[in-house]
């Protein structure tokens, strides 16, 4: 048996996220790619990866490991999983690794990016990009809800933006910001590990502050209340996009020449 890491992009629209569902059988991302390594000669283990998306959420780059006995070389075997894998998952890239690498333990940090389109004076791309970003129908403060960005960096406990969470709610986030991108808005979330639909809900916090609903002053004691009921709620999962697993510790420039590799939509148009 060898160890092989894979780099994953996938649509997450039609998948039922990306663990697998053994009692219910929705179509699942891990499923779905095990299935097609199956049925390739050999025995394979478990395909275990960085993170854990939701229903909805895409992956531009999400990081796997899995064993298997086949001794087809690395690029030979990529293509070969591809040709079984249907049109809305891939595999970008292929190695053979130590037989020690762990995809999810290994990972120093996972970074996240969520789209955002304003499009009441330009509908272009509405029918296009429905499961791509999230359509915002009134003008926003970008500058408010930039300044309220700073407030999200640090340590800080996030049980405000957590829902229904039974670990440990302090994160360690390494860059929140909301950048403008072309015709669209993308916040940027780099952090050691992330609480479930914690970006979900900074994204709405966020929305909040660009509507005028919170000022940006306001966000540090809704951290501190960690309190649900005082953030704001969690955006669709549409927006959201799994961008890299870092397996060195945080490094920005790094972390930034990766994401300028990256294909993200109209951002890249």
């Amino acid at each position: 048996m060898r160890r092989i890491r894979l780099t994953l992009e996938y649509d997450g629209t039609d998948f039922y996220g990306w663990q697998q569902q053994k009692r219910t059988g929705e179509r699942t991302v891990q499923a779905v790619v095990e299935n097609a390594v199956a049925k390739l000669p050999g025995e394979h283990g478990r395909l275990t990866a960085a993170g854990r998306t939701d229903a909805g959420v895409h992956a531009l780059a999400m990081v796997a490991h899995i064993d298997t006995s086949s001794d087809i070389a690395d690029e030979k075997l990529r293509r070969a999983i591809n040709a079984h894998l249907p049109a809305d998952v891939v595999v970008l890239s292929l190695i053979t690794v130590a037989p020690d690498f762990q995809a999810q333990f290994d990972c120093y940090y996972r970074r996240y990016l969520y789209r955002l389109r304003v499009v009441r004076d330009e509908p272009h791309g509405m029918a296009l990009d429905r499961n791509r970003a999230l359509l915002i129908h009134r003008h926003l403060d970008v500058l408010a809800m930039q300044t309220a960005c700073r407030s999200f960096e640090g340590l800080h406990d996030f049980a405000s933006f957590a829902t229904q969470e039974t670990r440990n709610t302090e994160r360690r986030l390494f860059i929140c910001e909301l950048r403008e991108e072309v015709s669209e808005l993308h916040l940027h979330v780099a952090a050691e590990g992330f609480l479930r639909n914690m970006v979900r809900s900074i994204v709405g916090t966020l929305l909040w502050v660009g509507s005028g609903k919170l000022r940006p002053q306001d966000v540090p004691s809704i951290i501190e209340a960690r309190d649900r009921a005082r953030a704001g709620q969690n955006v669709p999962a549409h927006g959201l996009y799994f961008v890299e697993a870092g397996y060195a510790e945080w490094d920005r420039e790094a972390s930034e020449a990766l994401l300028g590799r990256r294909h993200i939509g109209r951002a890249s148009a």
